[in-house]
């Protein structure tokens, strides 16, 4: 393993390692607020709103444009073939365009079938586990980005972070 390599990895390491300190600290301040939704049981759990179709007001519980990206970055985790961790990210825009969604797991292009998913190595060597291969979501984002600038980008990362301002100088 080369320098490169190394740094790559211990890089990785530590991006991991601060996303899970964000995500225990998010997840513990959602448990702590629970949400307030108006659910009436008689309804099978569907939100009451109003029903008079003259009603020119627009619908009050909606997801807000956080919870619209956390989701995506929820449903994309399903794609992770990873056995150990489902994480997924989307990239999005200061005007709230979708820039890139990934998974952690093989970059595009490499095969999930002829690479190892083991987290240990039976002879002990490095390059017969997941790790010199496997992406973070949030690089599989960058790497599938959709848009030619990457200025002002944040990132709605789950289930390590709410979100993370990247900025770009371009020349």
């Amino acid at each position: 393993m080369n320098s490169r390599e190394l740094s790559l990895v211990a890089t990785a390491t530590l991006v991991g390692a601060f996303a899970s300190a964000i995500a225990l600290r998010f997840f513990h301040r959602s448990q702590t607020h629970p949400s307030k939704s108006k659910t009436n049981p008689s309804q099978n759990g569907t939100v009451s709103s109003s029903t008079d179709p003259f009603d020119p007001s627009k619908r009050k519980e909606y997801l807000s444009w956080d919870d619209y990206f956390m989701a995506i970055a929820f449903l994309s985790a399903e794609r992770s073939k990873d056995p150990n961790r489902q994480v997924g990210a989307c990239l999005v825009s200061q005007d709230g365009i979708i820039l890139g969604i990934g998974y952690n797991g093989f970059p595009r292009g490499c095969s999930d079938d002829k690479l190892p998913w083991a987290k240990k190595s039976k002879t002990g060597n490095p390059l017969d586990t997941k790790y010199p291969y496997v992406c973070h979501a949030e690089v599989n984002a960058i790497l599938n980005t959709n848009h030619a600038s990457a200025a002002g980008q944040v990132r709605k990362h789950q289930p390590a972070m709410s979100e993370i301002h990247l900025k770009y100088d371009e020349h």
